[in-house]
């Protein structure tokens, strides 16, 4: 439910380049529902502007106005329930603009909410403050139905921020709503959106989501099944996550290289759509924003999920956080690649170290990953291959040597010192099963990757593979590993 908020944000930054843009739009913005939040302009100078991309499950539009009964059989749901935020994005772009992380979080994800209301999944925030709000509206004799919702979900969307703010360690600059009407309507001028699954599902019985395995096209109800399934995927809600993340970044991509923006037609159903669907707060300068966005408009946007852990038996797990860690992982989001591999490495090192004082005061082997340096050589001519295997590496516990560029070869190989075959091994079966080979070049101690044109693994643009989720218990469920941008989607559960 968020794709279309994104693309709100990269269309805005596109529409600022050209004349006819322009006027569309100031017309776009002025249509827009506005609510106050957080005020005009940036809130803190911590590197970054931060805004908070929220997917609410009203049964009414933006303004308030409840959906017809045939409007809500299009999108296959009904007038219950609703008020719930079930997605929960932070875009965060460093300063400069040059590129972007959205980071996901869970709606399950149990946490702590202020003013007193106790344990709650994270998606109950919004709506639990927003209960409380109309109580005390009534109360204080505000008797008119309209001004009482429009002042309590003012009241939900505050508290949200601040409860993100508080698991996340960063301060909100700007926030954005979006409801199902939009979601549906905009797939709908665009096209469809191209997505990947695994296996077949069929969960006809609760959100309509009925598919064959493969690539396919999507829109409508269609794809609003796609992002709200969550019963009988394997990881439940963190699976639903990643497929919102998948249609976040296949809708990026039809937008940005299907001409929709130039064709005044789609351009203009597209903005029709937004205006119904979206609710920004009311101090953002949406033009300033329009040039921070620029430098990322071609779609350099990483997309990922905050660290959790299930706890509990298969079906009935909880969703649950360290919030030291989850802060630690969003500042991370402000560096490169190359920084967050080596800060990771850095974070890793005291731990290492007591675990050898504590386990045994052997000598170290080359079997053990955090002893074993590996390099990564790019050969392939696939820009930026290199460090993000790199960086997968050292996510897997080896030590982080250097990435850079070789002479162009067809096929990927590792390449230990005669003797440390073990080590290169074990490097090789974290890529895939590339072969090993013995070269008087390598240092003792260290591997050396080459990536040829013929490498699929992980951290590949379309390597669809997986690793072990950390769970409690016996259960392990599956996630892709590949990160999901902008300019690529795997096929996902």
């Amino acid at each position: 439910m968020f794709g279309r908020t994104l693309i709100a944000l990269l269309s805005v930054a596109i529409l600022s380049t050209s004349a006819y843009a322009w006027g569309t739009l100031n017309g776009w913005t002025g249509g827009i529902t506005g609510s106050d939040v957080i005020g005009g302009g940036v809130s803190a100078p911590d590197g970054a502007v931060d805004v908070l991309l929220v997917g609410n499950d009203s049964r009414t539009d933006a303004e308030g106005n409840p959906l017809s009964e045939e409007v809500l059989r299009e999108l296959r749901t009904t007038d219950e329930s609703g008020n719930l935020t079930d997605t929960m994005i932070l875009m965060r772009i460093p300063n400069g603009g040059e590129r972007a992380s959205a980071v996901s979080f869970p709606r399950d994800t149990q946490v702590s909410l202020g003013n007193g209301h106790g344990e709650h999944k994270l998606t109950e925030a919004y709506n639990t403050e927003r209960m409380a709000a109309l109580e005390q509206l009534e109360s204080d004799g505000v008797t008119d139905p309209k001004e009482q919702e429009r002042q309590a979900r003012t009241a939900g969307q505050k508290f949200l921020i601040e409860t993100i703010e508080d698991l996340s360690g960063v301060t909100i600059d700007h926030y954005a709503e979006v409801n199902l009407l939009g979601f549906y309507e905009i797939t709908k001028a665009v096209g469809g959106v191209d997505v990947c699954l695994l296996n077949d599902v069929d969960d006809s019985e609760h959100s309509g989501a009925v598919f064959s395995a493969g690539p396919q096209t999507i829109s409508g109800g269609d794809a609003l099944s796609f992002v709200r399934q969550r019963y009988g995927l394997p990881r439940t809600d963190l699976d639903r996550v990643v497929r919102q993340q998948v249609f976040m970044s296949g809708l990026a991509n039809k937008i940005l290289s299907a001409g929709t923006l130039s064709n005044p037609v789609k351009l203009g159903e597209l903005m029709a759509a937004l205006r119904k669907s979206v609710v920004l707060d009311s101090g953002w300068d949406v033009m300033d924003f329009a040039q921070r966005m620029q430098g990322i408009a071609g779609g350099d946007i990483e997309f990922q999920t905050i660290p959790v852990e299930l706890v509990g038996e298969s079906g009935k797990e909880k969703v649950t956080v360290d919030e030291a860690e989850v802060q630690r992982f969003v500042a991370n989001l402000l560096l490169s690649p190359q920084e967050r591999a080596v800060r990771q490495q850095a974070e890793r090192a005291p731990q290492e170290q007591t675990s050898q004082s504590e386990t045994s005061s052997e000598e170290p082997t080359s079997e053990s990953p955090s002893k074993t340096t590996v390099s990564v050589y790019n050969a392939s001519g696939v820009t930026g291959l290199a460090a993000s295997v790199l960086e997968r590496l050292t996510g897997e516990g080896f030590r982080s040597g250097t990435s850079g560029n070789a002479e162009s070869m067809s096929s990927s190989s590792v390449r230990v010192a005669a003797g440390e075959e073990a080590a290169g091994e074990q490097v090789a079966e974290a890529l895939g099963g590339l072969p090993v080979r013995t070269s008087g070049s390598v240092e003792s101690g260290s591997v050396e990757v080459y990536l040829g044109s013929d490498y699929e693994g992980p951290g590949a643009q379309n390597f669809a593979g997986a690793r072990p989720l950390r769970l409690d218990g016996l259960q392990r469920a599956q996630a892709p590993t590949q990160p999901i941008t902008a300019g690529g989607v795997p096929c996902v559960n």
